[in-house]
């Protein structure tokens, strides 16, 4: 599981049954800055994923990868790697608010 931030969203018009309905969403993976651990850092790395929350461009949402991505009872029988599991309200580090929304 990883923070990640929302930068945009994807439209396929031709996909499989089971993905109809489904918002996809770019989102780009964060981590805590290793030097000063006050804020949060883009890693440059994005990828696309499942919604299952709601959520929209500039939150920042807790992303699950791989097979646990399967493991919810919305995904289940879908075929993703990817999904939104919950939408980032805070982030604390060493006792510091790193992200705040």
């Amino acid at each position: 599981m990883f923070i990640g931030k929302i930068v945009g969203s994807t439209v396929a018009t031709q996909k499989l049954d089971s993905l109809r309905g489904w918002k996809l969403l770019v989102v780009e993976a964060y981590r805590v800055d290793p030097a000063s651990q006050d804020s949060l850092l883009p890693t440059g790395r994005t990828l696309i994923t499942l919604d299952t929350l709601g959520a929209g461009e500039g939150d920042f949402v807790l992303v699950c990868q791989g097979s646990s991505a399967r493991m919810t009872p919305e995904t289940k029988p879908i075929p993703t790697d990817a999904v939104t599991i919950g939408i980032v309200d805070t982030v604390n580090m060493g006792g510091k608010v790193v992200f705040q929304r």
